[in-house]
């Protein structure tokens, strides 16, 4: 059987520097291959080269035959009649893959109109019959509508009925769940298994996320430096890896059951520049089993099993990383004393219209009286979907000013009756550290005078040692502080922004995404650097992210947030164990196991529609039009008290809490 997608030798040069090395691998009609690897290994350059997609002067050697076809040296014209008909691709962003000016409906039509002969309305009625399939509600209105209307999950699945409009062969997905929230995430792989039965197209799924591989691809090939380390089946791979390189990467991905308890262990060092690899094998500098012998050539890929290859040559003395017992990290019982104390937290911000007469139409319920608390020592996780309200419960308290509504006492101090010196003075005490560190960095200075700015500021110490001290705190070499962050790689830069929200010696550090732009090893590492500082300096930390299992590995506490409002709260290994709103649920399930066995086996409990409006939220129960509890279990009577009532926080066992009036813990990792 001819594959429908095959790449041989694979090579692609930009700037005269190796980006692509030798790659090569094959995947049939009705098969997923997962392509993955850390940021620039060559992943979506090989995509891009595929699809014809390279920049100018970009160097293509080897072969890419699609369905038999030789794609390599194929002029423009050839490349755009294969390009949407024969392969197709989902990109990371729909955002900038859409036009923007033009109605979604209009960009599909486009797309069938361009590989087929058929006319303006059958191929307005063919984008709407997609919409229908990708599972956008009310397609035909949708269809009508500016890609700016559609939610992120919308847009993305309105990608992928582009991807399928003309039933390609090969769909090459790069990142395609990258950006979104993990309900979202799966509600699109889901998408993608329909588009994969009606087409029966091979798909290429790139991507850093190992939970979606185990779950979706029926193989896996590696990459690293810019060539294929490992390659075989999904199963052979994720259990009897056989490259250092992979088993790094499982070792470093942080999970929510279980067994994968344990602190996530960071791969050492960063990946070579393309244009400077070291002589051997490229991954022998971060290797824990290197010998001499690595240093001497770059190994080939060893066939160390049926369909399994690995380019190590200790392989058959690699062995994956086993799963911990569970354990649990900070204080086993809540420290007597309170850091932060947040009460009844209100904050709606007006909905104006006009631009010269401007009024009032309504208001956005961002936070809508949300209340927690975090003792000496302690980590609370506040996670939710986008939009929950969670950044904006984060503005409220670090603003240290009177509330419109409720209490936020920092430090047993209420924010309303704070002086301006007050504040300042709790400022110290009180930092942040953002989710991009390049933004959040001046680029313009020196990392000592970064980190020199908030002591001067505050007189606090001496600059000149302290600087020293931060940067070895935080696991960096002091002899680079006359450098700038562009210097530096985005780990070691969040490493640096970590260093300066310790500078004054702060009780309480507020983390907005911490590592969520960072590559899986280097989030390890960033991870594990928290849970030592945590442990070193006595902190107390208040975690917003999106991902619940970065937040399972560090928090003590969490609160699951939907709407403005929370809708559980309590002890981590309670939550994550039995969780008791249907939310939280939904939630826990939707996060992928890197453990293709029981990410095969588990059921998942898909949210069907949108995120209500904040500005409009239901009412009773916000989450009421998503519960799949209140679509399928509950009586008519039931339903009643739902749609007319709020429910109140209930307690379900010790430090367990939840705002439903059917709350049920259920296990469902």
């Amino acid at each position: 059987m001819t594959p429908a997608l095959e790449v041989t030798d694979l090579r692609v040069t930009l700037g005269g520097a190796p980006v692509v090395r030798g790659l090569g691998y094959a995947v049939r009609k009705g098969e997923v291959l997962g392509l993955v690897g850390e940021s620039g290994c060559g992943k979506s350059v090989s995509a891009a080269a595929v699809m014809g997609l390279l920049p100018p002067g970009a160097r293509v050697t080897g072969s890419i035959r699609l369905g038999g076809r030789e794609l390599v040296g194929l002029r423009e014209r050839e490349l755009a009649a294969v390009r949407g008909s024969a392969v197709s691709m989902v990109f990371q962003d729909p955002l900038s893959a859409l036009t923007p000016v033009y109605r979604v409906g209009d960009q599909i039509a486009e797309a069938v109109r361009t590989h087929q002969k058929v006319t303006k309305e059958q191929a307005a009625v063919r984008a709407v019959d997609l919409l229908d399939l990708v599972g956008i509600p009310d397609p035909a209105r949708r269809a009508l509508a500016f890609p700016h209307e559609f939610s992120g999950g919308m847009r993305q699945r309105a990608l992928i009925a582009m991807a399928m409009a003309n039933d390609p062969d090969v769909i090459i997905c790069d990142e395609p769940t990258t950006a979104l929230d993990v309900t979202v995430q799966a509600q699109v792989l889901e998408v993608l298994k329909t588009a994969q039965r009606q087409t029966g197209a091979a798909i290429v799924m790139i991507t850093h996320d190992l939970g979606v591989v185990a779950g979706f691809a029926d193989r896996v090939l590696v990459m690293y430096a810019g060539r294929p380390v490992e390659s075989g089946d999904v199963d052979d791979v994720f259990y009897h890896a056989r490259m250092p390189y992979t088993a790094g990467l499982l070792g470093a991905v942080p999970r929510i059951d279980a067994a994968g308890r344990a602190a996530p262990a960071p791969i050492d060092g960063a990946p070579p520049a393309p244009g400077d690899l070291p002589p051997g094998c490229p991954f022998a500098p971060r290797c824990p089993l290197r010998v001499e012998a690595c240093d001497e050539r770059e190994p080939p890929l060893f066939e160390v099993g049926p369909g399994h290859r690995a380019a190590c040559i200790r392989w058959d003395e690699v062995s994956p990383p086993l799963p911990a017992p569970p354990g649990r990290t900070g204080p086993g019982v809540r420290g007597p004393r309170t850091v932060l104390a947040v009460d009844g937290l209100v904050r709606h911000y007006p909905l104006v219209k006009g631009a010269v007469f401007r009024r009032r139409v309504g208001t956005v319920h961002a936070v809508a009286g949300i209340s927690f608390d975090i003792r000496e020592g302690e980590t609370l996780g506040l996670v939710g979907e986008s939009g929950s309200g969670k950044t904006t419960a984060l503005t409220e308290i670090l603003e240290l000013t009177r509330p419109q509504q409720g209490r936020v006492v920092v430090l047993g101090r209420d924010t309303a009756a704070l002086t301006a010196a007050q504040r300042m003075e709790i400022r110290r005490d009180v930092q942040v550290v953002f989710q991009d560190p390049l933004a959040s960095l001046d680029p313009r200075m020196t990392v000592h005078d970064i980190l020199a700015e908030p002591l001067r500021t505050h007189r606090h110490g001496d600059p000149r040692r302290r600087v020293g001290e931060l940067l070895a705190l935080v696991g960096l070499d002091p002899a680079h502080a006359a450098r700038y962050p562009k210097d530096f790689s985005g780990g070691q830069r969040q490493r640096i922004a970590i260093a300066r929200a310790l500078a004054l010696q702060p009780r309480l550090l507020v983390l907005d995404e911490p590592v969520s732009a960072l590559d899986v090893s280097v989030q390890a590492g960033v991870l594990g650097l928290l849970g030592a500082l945590k442990t070193e300096l006595g902190l107390s930390y208040l975690l917003v992210a999106h991902d619940l299992a970065v937040v399972r590995h560090i928090a003590d506490r969490v609160a699951v947030m939907y709407l403005g409002r929370i809708a559980e709260i309590g002890r981590a290994d309670a939550v994550y164990t039995a969780p008791a709103h249907p939310y939280t649920q939904a939630l826990l399930s939707a996060i992928p196991l890197p453990d293709p066995a029981r990410e095969r086996a588990r059921e998942r409990i898909l949210l069907t529609g949108e995120r209500p409006d904040p500005a409009s939220p239901p009412s009773g129960c916000r989450f009421r039009t998503r519960c799949p509890t209140f679509r399928s279990v509950l009586t008519e009577t039931e339903r009643g008290l739902c749609a007319d009532t709020e429910p109140e926080m209930r307690p379900l066992g010790e430090d367990q809490s939840a705002a439903c009036h059917y709350a049920e813990r259920l296990a469902v990792v």
